[in-house]
């Protein structure tokens, strides 16, 4: 809210304009949940990052409201409230993103246009309308103006990180004409997971069934739904393997392509920022990059 934010290693950078005009910038440990070096392990670290992500993320945006707001005495959150908020956050996204269109394909199934949860019509009408709810969630809340100005303070953070990349000072001046699209994003993060969920589903939920199955129908439909709830970890993990990758290898053909989908969703989730909110992103990466030098 108002704000950007930048990691930089073991630390968070987070950069609030005030409502005086003033910006506000703190640098904080990035808070880990998990310890030790498995949770850095290529092939694993995915779904760590994307829990740790959210938790540093929702810690920001409690910071970022704090001094945007006029509400500037309230405390953030404690650690338990924090721990209540993720674990809500989490269980509305599962909810919208893997009950949701489980049950309206049992609607299709009810109507005969699609066969049991084990097969394939099944899964694929499942994934058409995961889809389709999140590209209508994207497109619903960019018309709440303050979600506006989130989507432009993003693009603001892809325009600057473009500016360091490509070796220049960092400026509006600069910064105004990087491209608000960057290949390594939150965005294309979340539709890889998406996408990977769609074909993975598609031969691994009909699979387990066909090597256990509960008998009754609703506990059958829990079972899957539940089997899809633990398969977000690999998912989460491949794609955040696969991001990397096609991030760091532009120069590749088949790692640009791959860049493409997310690219493109990304013209929903960013706008054109003002050189207000470009300045404010600025701060952010100079805080963070300080931080990276002085070690």
């Amino acid at each position: 809210m108002e704000g950007v934010m930048m990691r930089s290693g073991g630390r968070l950078a987070i950069a609030v304009r005030k409502a005086d005009g003033s910006i506000v910038v703190e640098l904080r440990p990035w808070f880990s949940l998990f310890k030790g070096a498995w949770a850095k392990t290529p092939g694993v670290r995915g779904f760590p990052v994307l829990v740790e992500t959210l938790v540093n993320g929702i810690s920001a945006l409690n910071f970022s409201a704090q001094h945007a707001l006029e509400g500037e005495g309230e405390e953030e959150l404690s650690p338990l409230a924090l721990a209540g908020t993720v674990v809500l956050a989490l269980a509305m996204a599962l909810g919208l993103f893997v009950v949701l269109p489980h049950v309206v394909t049992l609607g299709m199934q009810w109507l005969g246009l699609s066969g049991d949860v084990s097969s394939l019509a099944f899964q694929a009408w499942d994934g058409l309308f995961k889809l389709a709810i999140f590209v209508l969630y994207i497109l619903g809340i960019s018309r709440v103006p303050d979600i506006k100005r989130v989507f432009q303070y993003h693009g603001a953070e892809h325009k600057t990180i473009w500016t360091f990349e490509k070796g220049l000072p960092l400026n509006c001046e600069n910064a105004r004409t990087a491209s608000r699209l960057h290949p390594r994003c939150g965005t294309t993060f979340l539709l890889f997971v998406l996408a990977l969920s769609i074909v993975l589903y598609a031969f691994l939920v009909p699979g387990a069934l066909h090597l256990w199955a509960p008998q009754g129908k609703v506990l059958k439909q829990l079972y899957v739904i539940g089997l899809k709830f633990v398969l977000m970890v690999p998912v989460s993990c491949l794609a955040y393997e696969i991001i990397r990758l096609a991030g760091r290898s532009q120069h590749l053909t088949v790692c640009r392509m791959l860049s493409v989908p997310g690219m493109m969703m990304q013209r929903l989730t960013t706008y054109e920022p003002d050189d207000s909110q470009l300045e404010v992103a600025i701060a952010a990466l100079k805080c963070a990059v300080d931080a990276k030098e002085q070690g």
